[in-house]
């Protein structure tokens, strides 16, 4: 689908001037998606299970969640179902409908069995199914038994005894995070924290800062120093599995929580060790990083893109300082020049990833250098893979996010305030909201503003001008009456002249009604009309079952939508609108949006909530239909528009 607007002509420009400005970039990098192409690869090779070498008999296996949350990237980043469904079917070839998981063996105590986790968390979110909450329980109950070391660190493995990898912290800790959050095991975030502080007090060597790949407590191993416990050498892709660890668990720790500032602090050490071993020419990472001149040493795929993931992620959320992206940038361009090929089928493949390195085990691996270099490189690796297609998600977001930055969209939670029982048996907000996955939840519009570079809030309080300052976009969906809530908290004229002081500073309001037999129109248009528009009580679109069409919506217009999206709204509330506010799209002559220019700042109202996930995540409406694309569009223009 064709995009032409002045944002997107200047994302587009940014793009170019990414790659031009680095040495040695190509125009290859911004060719294409290449995380939607290399995942093409990944659903043809394994359609519906999961084998490392395809063809075999399927496993649980931990390289198939690298890759799903890579695949996960890209459905949160265009809202098409096609990636949540492989997801789903992949997922449940192995998750049965009493919640056990065919081919997992907890009493094995592999830390590596744990990371498909994210995935059962991810599926129980959206649907809601039981089957996905008990297997999630089930790897749970495993960390909760996990052998480990005398001062708390997780063993790698249970026939790994005493022993921290680099590697299972990545394996264990972001699931552990996200279930803590969503289960509310608060003090879980205590024993994550002491994780990657464990990992790095005993693998750090001072003199470098990089971390080696393991770390035996006992000093047993033949492959362990006798004063340290630590592996011989920095292994590459173990280096990339702990950043991407810090980065991914830091998603879900409690903002004023001790844990997240020792993460970031450990985050940015790494950081700056790691980048000291990148390679100039390249911008690649060899497979022992700080032996770039040694025989047989190699540039190694999978740990070139775990790291440039690491960076560009660890800016875009606030943790890394920007200068990294330079170097990110540069490591990009290295492996899309090195790494991607396209074979004579046309599909996208990924050279260069050892197969695996480990330590210990039987036949022996010592960890040496000679180990290293034993192991097999070859073609689509499953771990390098979901690698490439995380840091390309990474890499697809560069262009836009200046639009938003330093912005915050602020939802509220106070005049639609719906709570109901979570899964752990907590009364929580639900309806609307970014944290909600499921159907009548705002988290896949909210990735549309993240895309921008914006951050998401939420107002659970009545707006106050001291609440509103930091704002930039403030959005109120369908506010309560009392079949929602008993004890709704309705518009007010002081809330009137608040939000309204604020919008003629700059700030820019979302106003999303309602039909009336679902939203408390009376006292809501009280702040709408102070704009010049009302909900009226006559609705239109009542759609009936699955009849998609009656529900559809196609811009008048291309003042916020840029092109003739067709859009799917239902059980509308028809607008009337005077001065200073304008139509904005139309139906048979109806007024279904409109816009007003007030002060400094702007007004968008629409007569339904129709950016919920349940339209919007691609799992629902007809393809031809572009809820997504119009939240992107939506988005897009609420940033400009503020002057915040």
């Amino acid at each position: 689908m064709r995009k032409i607007s002045i944002l997107f002509a200047a994302a587009l420009a940014l793009t170019v001037h990414i790659a031009n400005a680095q040495p040695g970039a190509s125009m290859k990098a911004i060719s294409k998606k290449w995380s939607r192409e290399l995942a093409a690869t990944v659903m043809k090779t394994w359609p519906d299970s999961f084998s490392v070498v395809p063809g075999r008999k399927a496993r649980w296996s931990y390289d198939q969640g690298v890759i799903l949350k890579g695949i996960e990237g890209i459905w949160n980043a265009t809202g098409d179902g096609k990636w949540f469904n492989y997801i789903q079917r992949c997922m449940d070839y192995y998750v049965r409908e009493d919640g056990t998981i065919y081919d997992y063996k907890p009493d094995e105590y592999n830390i590596d069995h744990v990371n498909n986790g994210k995935l059962l968390l991810l599926l129980y979110q959206v649907t809601g199914k039981e089957k996905y909450k008990k297997a999630v329980q089930l790897l749970r109950s495993q960390l909760k038994t996990h052998p480990r070391t005398n001062e708390g660190g997780f063993w790698h493995k249970k026939v790994y005894p005493w022993q921290m990898w680099l590697d299972g912290l990545y394996m264990g800790q972001p699931f552990y995070a996200e279930y803590a959050k969503l289960f509310h095991e608060d003090t879980a975030f205590n024993d994550i924290a002491h994780q990657f502080i464990y990992m790095e007090r005993h693998a750090r060597d001072p003199k470098t800062g990089l971390l080696y790949h393991g770390w035996d407590e006992s000093k047993q191993q033949q492959w362990a120093n006798k004063q340290t416990g630590t592996s011989p050498l920095f292994w590459g892709r173990a280096l990339g599995w702990y950043g991407m660890a810090m980065v991914d668990a830091l998603d879900h720790f409690p903002a004023n929580h001790w844990g997240r500032d020792s993460i970031i602090a450990i985050l940015n050490r790494f950081a700056a060790a790691v980048v000291k071993v990148q390679d100039a020419k390249t911008g690649l990472w060899y497979d022992i990083v700080d032996m770039p001149d040694r025989p047989k040493n190699y540039r190694e795929a999978s740990a070139s893109c775990m790291l440039v993931y690491t960076l560009l992620k660890g800016v875009r959320k606030g943790y890394l300082p920007a200068s990294y992206v330079a170097r990110a940038i540069k490591g990009y361009n290295g492996i899309i020049n090195e790494f991607i090929e396209t074979n004579a089928a046309g599909l996208t493949n990924l050279k260069g990833t050892v197969s695996v390195s480990g330590l210990g085990g039987n036949p022996y691996r010592d960890g040496s250098f000679d180990y290293y270099m034993s192991e097999k490189v070859i073609v689509n690796d499953p771990k390098g893979m979901g690698a490439f297609i995380q840091c390309s998600v990474e890499w697809e977001l560069l262009p836009t996010l200046k639009y938003g930055k330093g912005k915050t969209v602020l939802l509220d939670r106070w005049f639609n305030s719906e709570k109901r029982k979570d899964g752990a048996g907590q009364t929580n907000y639900w309806h609307y909201t970014w944290e909600e996955k499921s159907n009548p939840g705002c988290s896949m519009w909210g990735n549309a503003f993240e895309k921008y570079g914006a951050k998401r809030a939420s107002l659970d309080a009545a707006p106050t001008a001291a609440a509103l300052k930091q704002a930039s976009v403030y959005i109120i969906v369908d506010p309560d009456h009392v079949k929602d809530n008993p004890s709704p908290n309705y518009v007010t004229p002081q809330d009137v002249k608040v939000i309204s002081d604020w919008v003629k500073q700059g700030g820019v309001l979302v106003l999303m009604a309602n039909d009336s037999a679902n939203c408390d129109l009376a006292h809501f248009n009280q702040l709408a009309n102070a704009f010049g528009i009302t909900f009226t009580d006559r609705s239109r679109n009542m759609v009936q079952r699955d009849e998609f069409e009656t529900g559809a919506v196609i811009p008048t217009n291309k003042r916020v939508f840029k092109e003739s999206i067709k859009m799917y709204l239902k059980e509308v509330s028809i607008l009337e609108v005077k001065a200073p506010a304008v139509s904005l799209t139309q139906k048979e002559g109806d007024v279904i949006m409109a816009t007003a220019k007030y002060g400094k700042g702007a007004v968008f109202a629409v007569g339904d909530p129709w950016l919920y996930s349940e339209y919007v995540d691609g799992r629902k409406l007809p393809v031809d239909f572009k809820n997504y694309s119009a939240a992107e569009y939506l988005s897009a223009w609420l940033l400009q528009q503020s002057k915040r």
